[in-house]
């Protein structure tokens, strides 16, 4: 009996790699239709395109290729590569990110939602707040991709001091914070311009 036992436990320890794993798409490719959402098959939010409409420019973006403009209020660009601009990744799990900085530029707190995210060494698990910097004096790159489509982007201040629907009170936001006030409403009055 003993040893019946130990020849199932070792059958079913070899069998766990392959329950483990991701399951198998439904098919190959679900490329998505912006124009029609009343495409033959809709997964993941999005119709697909019948399979003679699709094209090579459906699995190309060339937007990964140039430095972004950084010259703005924090000094980075993110220039994602997602199902809403590459229609192809649609249902495949899949994106990527271009993150470019001026020098001391930063991508601020934010987290991804529906995704983890991975630059280089660094992973980010999904919902985990957090940010990069290019702590140098010359401008940087970086390249993070994401397990997810469509990852989503919350970025932690603009929704606290001006996203957020409703609107957080000012005393909540200066309690939690810290600080008075007239500097809620002062952090407050950089975000109204968007």
């Amino acid at each position: 009996m003993a040893k019946l036992l130990v020849a199932f436990i070792v059958l079913l320890a070899l069998a766990t790699p392959s329950i483990a794993g991701d399951p198998d798409m439904l098919q190959d490719i679900c490329v998505a239709d912006y124009k029609s959402l009343k495409g033959p098959l809709r997964l993941n939010g999005f119709p697909c395109k019948r399979p003679e409409n699709v094209t090579e420019n459906d699995f190309f973006f060339p937007g990964l290729i140039n430095p972004g403009n950084t010259g703005n209020a924090v000094g980075s660009l993110v220039t994602a590569a997602n199902v809403n601009n590459l229609p192809g990744l649609n249902t495949l799990g899949i994106s990527i990110s271009r993150i470019d900085y001026a020098p001391w530029g930063l991508n601020p707190p934010h987290t991804h939602p529906r995704a983890t995210e991975i630059i280089f060494v660094f992973v980010f698990p999904r919902g985990l707040v957090h940010f990069q910097k290019n702590i140098g004096n010359s401008p940087a790159v970086a390249i993070a991709a994401f397990n997810s489509q469509l990852p989503g982007t919350q970025s932690i201040a603009e929704t606290l001091f001006d996203a957020a629907a409703p609107a957080v009170p000012s005393d909540t936001l200066a309690r939690a914070f810290q600080i008075d006030g007239r500097m809620v409403e002062i952090i407050k009055s950089k975000f109204q311009h968007k």
